[in-house]
């Protein structure tokens, strides 16, 4: 169990940290290669889509093939996209980093590694175990953050891009390790009928409550790419320090981690849609206090803490409550459905962030949008219906 826990989380913290440096080397190489914000705004944009596109294919392989044989290929993929964004053009930019690391991306994050991790515990542990999993992985998100910065500053954009890929690929052999934890963790194999992928799948399309969290996902997905890739862009407009964009998505790194592991031990007390609906909530509160507020150090730093609480916390007790509705052997691929409605969202938080800064010269819009979304998720997961199909205890 420890082995599928450090080994996934560290492979998960690399794509993620590198996913979430990408709010600083948007204005960086921007200017470096004479672009627009919508040039590699678009580019992050097909990056999020693509790997929520391709996160119920790869949690469905994982599933079935084991977590580690997707994570590896997925480690390289990953590297493989940087590689070329740190070669291209427009073109090259948007296929490597937007598809190429988009699938990698979705073969070493949530749905991959969570999966295995949501078999190996029973029920009644099951939430706090994925909170733990999320927060060890949001780990790279905040360590990556002062790393990038750093390689951004001596070495410029493309070359802090060329060491990102390096990391990705040097963390290819963790798969090995992954390997070994999932076939210790296995469980004694069954001969009676299984449920095969497209029963699972159509049981869960069928059930209303699959269908608002798929609904309440894309909110997620929405508000913490708007704000991960645009913040640093809207703090340089207030006339903020040049480096108080790294020092909030820190921050909220920091948090998400603590975040991250408190709602999945809620999640395990409380039923996890309610749970769901204060996060959300709470979102559209906090963004706004932040929006209408005045804006200082003092200010940013009360965001960000407060933001990276309700960062991925969303993360736990999504998981956690396919898994008790639906049962864990097709977690990964039934989380890597709702997951695609997130990067649906995270597409049009990147590419519209940029698109409407470009018409305005203002994010008023979108922090505007951001926090009524917000409002809506709270109150979209409310009327699910979360008893268990397969009669597990809560």
């Amino acid at each position: 169990m420890l082995t599928i826990f450090m080994a996934g989380t560290t492979m998960m913290s690399v794509s993620m940290g590198a996913r979430q440096a990408q709010g600083l080397l948007i204005g960086p190489l921007s200017l470096d290669r004479d672009w627009p914000l919508a040039t590699f705004s678009l580019a992050v944009a097909v990056h999020n889509l693509m790997w929520g596109a391709f996160q119920p294919f790869t949690g469905a392989a994982a599933d079935r093939f084991g977590a580690a044989r997707v994570a590896a290929l997925g480690a390289f993929a990953f590297g493989l996209g940087m590689v070329l964004t740190a070669l291209g053009g427009a073109t090259l930019t948007t296929l490597g980093l937007g598809v190429v690391s988009g699938f990698g991306l979705a073969a070493t994050s949530f749905a991959v590694v969570l999966g295995p991790v949501g078999r190996a515990v029973s029920p009644q542990y099951r939430t706090t175990a994925l909170g733990i999993g999320s927060a060890l992985g949001s780990l790279g998100m905040m360590a990556l953050i002062p790393v990038a910065q750093a390689l951004i500053a001596h070495l410029g954009a493309t070359g802090a891009i060329w060491v990102l890929a390096c990391l990705s690929f040097v963390s290819i052999p963790l798969a090995l390790i992954l390997h070994r934890g999932e076939k210790a963790a296995a469980p004694p194999a069954i001969t009676t009928h299984q449920q095969s992928a497209g029963e699972a799948l159509r049981e869960a399309w069928a059930h209303p409550g699959f269908k608002l969290l798929t609904l309440g996902f894309f909110v997620c997905g929405f508000q913490v790419t708007f704000i991960g890739v645009h913040l640093p862009g809207y703090l340089a407009l207030c006339g903020m320090s040049k480096g108080a964009g790294a020092t909030a998505l820190l921050v909220i790194g920091l948090f998400n981690v603590i975040g991250t592991y408190g709602m999945g031990r809620l999640a395990q007390v409380y039923r996890p849609k309610y749970v769901l609906s204060w996060i959300y909530l709470g979102r559209a509160v906090v963004t706004l206090a932040f929006v209408l507020g005045p804006k200082n150090e003092a200010t940013l730093l009360a965001f960000a803490a407060s933001i990276g609480l309700l960062w991925l916390s969303t993360v736990p007790p999504t998981s956690g409550l396919i898994a008790h509705v639906f049962g864990p052997r097709h977690m990964g691929m039934l989380f890597g459905v709702v997951f695609f409605s997130h990067q649906i969202g995270s597409f049009l938080g990147s590419w519209l962030g940029g698109l409407i800064y470009d018409a305005t010269l203002s994010y008023d819009v979108m922090w505007m949008g951001t926090a009524i979304l917000g409002v809506a998720a709270a109150l979209v997961h409310l009327p699910i219906k979360d008893e268990s199909l397969r009669g597990q205890p809560a």
